[in-house]
């Protein structure tokens, strides 16, 4: 066993090329073994076990800086730089993250989740490097579909026309994204790789790089041979390696879309070993999509790589046809082309993960709202119940798109009130509308459901009462809904319930109304407090002297691969202990 003696990047120095080759069998099977117990991204890390070998072979590493795009494709070089027993110990699986962390290793520069990164980092690296009279090489690591992001051009741009030194970027070409790659970009890598790397039509001389190409990605003498050539080198360089997506694994070689990212699974047939059976909003939103795109062909879906946001798989996109676009990893991109459709009669929707509508806020805010453009924005996992690490956390969308002008924010708390929101949204004309796919389960809605949301900022008074109202939004309704209940079977207060709906403004003469025989409002907000939708409504009463308002949310801070019983009782987000402030406080 070559993995269980090596504990650092310079135990590789003095292994044979065979025994480096046993050593990725051996990271390859830790690797599958993990991925089957916990999860996490296999297709992405199996194809570049060899790669990074390599690297920590022929580089000195940490005074060589790697600098690893998304880092989601890092497990091998976790193990290689003293983290191997979170690989093949069962008991220390979670004790690292997925991504590279500072705070792990002083071989991780970075603690990045978001793609086409790598290459304006290691510009950074670089450029410092060069004022303080360094000599170390830099290295950027880019692949899986992460060309196409607007920040890789931008870094690639910047690096082979401006910096003139050391400056060595590894392409990792497999020919895939998460699902396939979009975007003209990639055409020029089918054809360097046709050519073997002699076309002369060549993407990255255009940009003032050197360039070495390596047809034979997943072999390492190929690869050291490479790595070496370029070791040190005065000016930028682009290694073009071609790799195998889920090498090593057949199961992830034939389904590298599905093995990107997994959950725990059975190694024999990749399986999932637990898969959810219920119900599942994206599920339910995609054919809905569906459906009205069949009916109209003005409505269209847009996907910026991540397919899974809607549960788009391969035979749903051929149905959908060219109604169905994906982008490639450019947000940005999506955005304005929404906006662009709009303005032109047609019909967008376009969806994404909350934390990857971060990188679109100028897009949002200058060509959707100040132009007024009616598209659609669904914002999937924006929730404390969704995906839980530091950099993929869908906590801050509330303060970030509720208070950008003209934007329509809308928080569905039930399966009805979720589709009639997106009906309205791609039937309407008026608005540039976003909504928060609920993360907290399935609910039906126990009344009937608004059809039209063109009055703007209306709220739902769900329960009349007095003394105390509480307003829960979104997926803290049914949170609501429960201190409702609380309050009336313990203290016989039966208090008023409102679903507000918009997150994006309030509704003042519910609000005003509500003074006339209220003493307390309670709000729920499934996001930071800080810039958010509670703020408002105390805001609101902030002048009002007979009026207490309890804001209730999560702190400002990031969040990291937590607890979610422990995130929600820190910052009293249980029905039990929200009465209790209610108790001491109103009486």
């Amino acid at each position: 066993m070559y993995l269980e003696k090596l504990n650092a990047p310079t135990d590789l120095k003095n292994m044979t090329i065979s025994e480096c080759e046993k050593l990725a069998d051996e990271i390859r099977g830790a690797l599958l073994t993990k991925s089957s117990c916990i999860g996490g991204h296999l297709a992405s890390n199996l194809g570049m076990v060899e790669a990074t070998i390599a690297l920590h072979y022929v580089f000195d590493s940490p005074k060589d800086k790697i600098v690893f795009d998304v880092s989601h494709q890092c497990y091998t070089h976790k193990i290689l730089t003293g983290r191997k027993e979170a690989f093949i110990s069962p008991e220390q699986y979670r004790s690292v993250s997925g991504y590279t962390n500072p705070a792990e290793s002083e071989h991780d520069f970075f603690q990045v989740g978001h793609t086409a990164t790598s290459i304006s980092l290691a510009c950074g690296l670089a450029k410092a490097r060069d004022l303080n009279g360094g000599h170390e090489n830099i290295i950027a690591i880019i692949g899986d579909g992460s060309l196409s992001g607007g920040e890789a051009l931008e870094g690639l741009d910047f690096g082979g026309s401006e910096l003139g030194s050391n400056l060595i970027i590894i392409v990792n070409d497999n020919g895939q994204s998460i699902a396939e790659n979009h975007g003209g970009i990639y055409r020029n890598f089918t054809k360097l790789r046709e050519t073997h790397g002699k076309s002369d039509l060549n993407l990255f001389r255009a940009f003032g790089y050197d360039y070495l190409f390596v047809e034979r990605g997943n072999n390492i003498a190929d690869l050291i041979e490479a790595f070496s050539g370029v070791k040190d080198i005065a000016h930028p360089v682009v290694v073009h390696i071609c790799t195998t997506k889920g090498k090593g694994y057949p199961i992830a070689e034939q389904n590298k879309e599905k093995c990107h990212w997994v959950r725990p699974f059975d190694i024999q047939t990749g399986e999932e070993k637990n898969p959810f059976k219920g119900e599942r909003y994206d599920k339910i939103i995609r054919d809905h999509l569906l459906e009205r795109m069949k009916q109209d062909s003005r409505i269209t879906t847009i996907i910026a790589a991540v397919p899974d946001a809607l549960a788009f798989s391969e035979d749903k996109r051929k149905s959908a046809g060219k109604q169905f676009i994906d982008v490639g990893i450019a947000e940005e991109h999506a955005v304005a082309l929404a906006a662009g459709i709009a303005r032109n009669g047609g019909k967008p929707v376009f969806a994404t993960m909350s934390t990857f509508f971060q990188r679109t806020y100028d897009q949002i805010s200058q060509e959707l709202c100040i132009n007024m453009c009616a598209a659609t924005l669904i914002v999937a996992n924006a929730s404390v119940y969704a995906v839980n690490d530091v950099t993929h956390i869908g906590i801050f969308d509330i303060p970030l798109l509720s208070n950008i002008p003209n934007l329509v924010y809308l928080a569905p708390t039930n399966r009805q009130e979720y589709l009639a929101m997106l009906d309205w949204s791609i039937d309407q004309d008026d608005y540039p509308v976003a909504i928060r796919a609920p993360r907290n389960g399935i609910f039906e809605a126990k009344w009937d459901v608004e059809v039209d949301y063109s009055h703007l900022d209306k709220y739902h008074m769900v329960q009349s009462g007095k003394e105390i109202a509480v307003i829960a939004l979104g997926d803290f309704f049914q949170m609501g809904e429960e201190v409702v209940r609380l309050l009336l079977s313990k203290y016989g207060i039966s208090a008023t319930l409102i679903n507000p709906r918009y997150i994006s403004g309030i509704d003042r003469d519910m609000l005003c109304a509500l003074a006339s025989d209220h003493k307390m409002i309670v709000t729920l907000e499934d996001g930071i407090l800080n810039g958010g939708f509670g703020e408002k409504i105390a805001s609101f009463y902030g002048s009002w002297k007979n009026m207490q308002v309890l804001n209730y949310g999560l702190q400002k801070e990031f969040l990291d691969r937590y607890d979610l019983e422990e995130v929600m009782k820190k910052n009293r987000l249980v029905p039990e202990m929200i009465l209790e402030d209610i108790k001491r406080l109103y009486e």
